[in-house]
């Protein structure tokens, strides 16, 4: 018993020595202060880093806007004194902005709206396998997407087919584009294909099963890819000086770069017409920034995955009616 006795200490003993001392609840709590310390100083040397980088230049061309050209020439870098709008009136009665933003509108809009609805309508059918040889559509439209964009061709079409110069041919060259097709791809495969039983066992529709049911529950997926496809046309600037040689036709960006090159004297007038022609696409971030958060994570959560099986004989298809 004695022996047992001694064994058993020895154990306990030993295991006591390569046991890890415990920590009390105080240092635990200062390393978590320490790390939450750390963590927001890092956030906020980041944030510094982008606002240094992003911000300050947005917040310099705002702040030579708001000068006098006389002004400007005494203090170039220093604050507007006084501080005046008169550069934003002149600008945008001498740049004619107001017609160049509903053209830009337009261009933006138009082939944006078409670009998201094509790409819903080819991108389910895809990403649910109902082609026979959908991985290969898939690999096929996502390497045509690292293609250049053949301006000249692109130049000769549009002088062959009358589309040159108008506003109807340019919204047919900008609107036939797949560019969301990819993004759509991902977001869909997150959707349950339940859904698509139900439908086809409730008679609905293939049109009427797109838009009312497959549209609304892939809004952040539409309105991140609208956002892009906004911003893309809307500072669109080698395809309209292009395409476009009317006056009458041009987006902001064009008639900017005509602004830029008349007035590229007076700093103040250049830098309030570059405000306003900036002002609708950061107002545009700002109201859905919540949606293209949710858009990129949705999309690409199943970005990578491949193209799902067809249903076969014994899947469940949306009717062909509407």
């Amino acid at each position: 018993m004695t022996t047992l006795g001694t064994a058993k200490a020895a154990r306990a003993a030993k295991a006591s020595k390569y046991q890890a001392p415990s920590t009390p609840p105080g240092a635990v709590r200062r390393l978590l202060s320490m790390r939450t310390t750390k963590a927001v100083g890092t956030n906020l040397v980041c944030f510094a880093i982008a606002a240094g980088l992003f911000a300050l230049p947005l917040v310099y061309v705002l702040l030579q806007a708001f000068k006098t050209y006389t002004g400007f020439l005494q203090n170039p870098t220093g604050t507007p004194h006084p501080w005046t709008t008169e550069s934003f009136s002149a600008a945008w009665h001498q740049g004619n902005f107001g017609r160049e933003m509903i053209n830009s509108l337009v261009y933006a809009v138009v082939p944006g709206t078409i670009t998201l609805i094509l790409g819903v309508f080819l991108a389910f059918p895809i990403s649910r396998g109902y082609f026979r040889f959908s991985n290969g559509l898939y690999t096929f439209f996502i390497f045509s997407v690292f293609l250049p964009g053949g301006l000249i061709p692109l130049f000769i079409e549009a002088r062959t087919l009358h589309l040159y110069n108008s506003m109807i041919g340019y919204l047919i060259l900008t609107s036939l584009s797949g560019a969301g097709f990819f993004f759509f791809v991902g977001y869909i495969k997150g959707i349950p294909r339940e859904i698509d039983e139900a439908a086809a066992l409730d008679g609905c529709g293939y049109i009427r099963f797109i838009f009312t049911i497959i549209i609304p529950q892939m809004k952040p997926a539409l309105a991140t890819f609208g956002i892009f496809g906004f911003v893309a046309a809307w500072n669109n600037l080698i395809l309209p000086l292009v395409m476009l040689s009317d006056s009458a036709l041009w987006p902001v960006t064009r008639g900017l770069y005509s602004f830029f090159g008349e007035y590229s004297q007076n700093w103040p007038l250049i830098a309030a017409g570059t405000f306003i022609v900036a002002a609708p696409i950061m107002l545009l971030f700002v109201l859905l920034q919540r949606y293209l958060v949710e858009g990129v994570a949705g999309g690409a959560a199943f970005g990578t995955q491949g193209v799902a099986p067809g249903a076969g004989a014994g899947g469940a298809e949306v009717g062909g009616g509407s």
